[in-house]
């Protein structure tokens, strides 16, 4: 008898696992809709409000089906999103760990061990043979990085990873370099920004970089200008330049771009924030 009710208990067990994850597969094109329309919204009080909240309950999901890809895609958008767009700038500390969590949902989902080994020339090697499906989210795993990195830049040893996060955004650049609205020049562009000149460091390089991403995105793109603000005019101490680059950003019509209203509405905000510091960069 005791064994029918334990073979019996172990069915319900799984068949109740098994619901939970068909309903949360169900439910993930929701939240994939969803994230389409936070990127229309332009109001980023409510913006910050709705992604907060999302957090938590797509995680919620993904105990349901932990190897639900596009969850984990999700809440790696998600997380290194909220950190970029609402933490940074007021809380880096916190955007720090916001960006570490991104980086570890984007390692969940390219699910490959390959990208975590320290040899430079073995990680080129690995990546190199990656398939094009795993781009996304060897693209979100650097993006995640990279972030992570820039408000790391005082700690000798984020900056020792900066060389792998490299590789990885040159292994994009080779796949489709207009992939999210070009980002991958806006890496680029910012490495050659923030770096001094004694290491590698070159502000004109990067305005050059910066300047491809704006082919590809038409000037719609309006961070592209904050960094050229902030990786370009402030390096060089360009001051017309700077105050340009800040104006177009906040004289841009945000309904031009419809689908980009929340990171451009998230551009004007830091470009406001630019603007204050002015006297500290100049």
């Amino acid at each position: 008898m005791k064994p029918v009710l334990f073979t019996f208990f172990v069915l319900m067990t799984l068949s109740a696992c098994s619901i939970n994850r068909l309903a949360v597969r169900q439910m993930t094109p929701i939240f994939e809709e969803s994230a389409m329309a936070l990127y229309e919204e332009d109001d980023l009080q409510l913006a910050e409000q709705a992604l907060a909240s999302n957090l938590k309950l797509l995680e919620g999901l993904l105990r349901n089906d932990p190897r639900n890809h596009s969850l984990l895609m999700l809440l790696t958008q998600a997380y290194a999103g909220y950190a970029l767009g609402f933490v940074e700038d007021s809380s880096p500390q916190r955007a720090k760990g916001f960006y570490l969590r991104a980086r570890e949902y984007a390692r969940r989902a390219l699910d490959d061990k390959g990208v975590e080994t320290t040899d430079l020339e073995l990680l080129k090697k690995n990546v190199s043979v990656m398939e094009a499906e795993k781009m996304p989210a060897l693209f979100w795993y650097a993006f995640a990085w990279a972030g992570y990195i820039n408000l790391s830049l005082d700690e000798p040893k984020a900056l020792l990873e900066l060389p792998r996060v490299e590789v990885i955004m040159e292994r994009i650049a080779g796949w489709n370099p207009a992939y999210f609205n070009g980002a991958v020049y806006l890496f680029k562009g910012s490495i050659y920004g923030v770096k001094p000149r004694i290491m590698g460091g070159n502000p004109e390089k990067a305005r050059e970089l910066f300047e491809k991403n704006l082919e590809i995105t038409g000037g719609r793109f309006l961070l592209t200008y904050v960094y050229l603000a902030r990786f370009y005019a402030a390096k060089v101490l360009d001051e017309e330049a700077f105050d340009g680059y800040l104006q177009k950003v906040l004289s841009f019509d945000l309904n031009k771009a419809p689908s980009l209203k929340l990171f451009n509405a998230i551009a004007r905000d830091k470009a406001r924030r630019l603007l204050k510091m002015k006297e500290e960069l100049f």
